[in-house]
């Protein structure tokens, strides 16, 4: 019998240490989550910091190139076709001043496309159509 007291009370002190086990498995888990939390959130702190610096610098970047941009006179801008494209451009009722884009396009239906493509490029930079 008192074998058998003894088999029983250590089969109850082996299943209160598999319970207190656990609980200290689960319980480190825990903390080792919390410290993960930290660590992660130390790092963004220090990439958060590195960011700013990266901002301000191209922010005063961009400030400096808008200052000298403003400074410099800008370049003389050809306001004029060529004969051959304001001739045809006449034929159609397209003159001086804005362009219709539906009158244009209209226009320039029986030339290809690269044609077309030359024509819009002078008209854009004489500033016909913007």
């Amino acid at each position: 019998m008192e074998e058998k007291e003894i088999v029983e009370r250590l089969e109850a002190a082996t299943t209160l240490l598999e319970q207190t086990l656990r609980w200290l498995e689960e319980r480190q888990g825990v903390m080792s989550g919390e410290v993960e939390r930290i660590s992660a959130t130390v790092e963004q702190t220090r990439r958060e910091a590195e960011l700013s610096e990266k901002l301000a610098a191209a922010e005063q970047e961009i400030a400096d190139l808008k200052a000298a941009a403003a400074q410099q006179q800008p370049a003389p801008v050809r306001r004029t076709l060529p004969a051959g494209t304001a001739e045809m451009l006449a034929k159609h009722g397209i003159g001086e001043g804005p362009v219709d884009v539906r009158a244009l396009d209209a226009a320039l239906s029986g030339l290809s496309l690269e044609q077309r493509i030359a024509v819009k490029t002078q008209l854009l930079r004489a500033g016909a159509i913007a």
